[in-house]
């Protein structure tokens, strides 16, 4: 697993800590079963704190990214099940409650469209 830290980028370094690893993940770098470093040991290593990496780990696996086995450690999840069905939950509530605003289609299809392009972008 390799990451680099940059202090100079406008993202945290908990945000960067958490999208590197989420894209090693999704891209295969890291594999499904992966054990990744302890909290301390990655923070001593990039140089960060404990709990800004902990953030990090928080959220991976809010995100189904990684799953911690209890004093086992840390691995990387089978996430691309987890991440389509959270992704299709959010779409269905999303789905909904445009409609009940009174969106059209169209209209709620360029919202997400908007979003995407805003998000994707950073």
């Amino acid at each position: 697993m390799s990451l680099k830290i940059h202090i100079d980028d406008s993202a945290a370094p908990f945000e960067q800590v958490r999208a590197q690893i989420s894209e090693q993940a999704r891209s295969g770098a890291l594999p499904v079963g992966y054990r990744l470093p302890t909290v301390r040991g990655l923070a001593e290593s990039l140089g960060l704190a404990v709990n800004t990496v902990a953030k990090a780990y928080r959220a991976l696996e809010g995100d189904g990214v990684i799953e911690t086995r209890g004093r086992n450690g840390t691995f990387v999840a089978a996430a691309g099940s987890a991440a389509e069905r959270q992704a299709a939950a959010a779409a269905q509530g999303y789905a909904e409650r445009v409609k009940r605003l009174g969106l059209t289609e169209d209209e709620a299809l360029g919202a997400v469209r908007d979003a995407l392009r805003a998000a994707y972008r950073e």
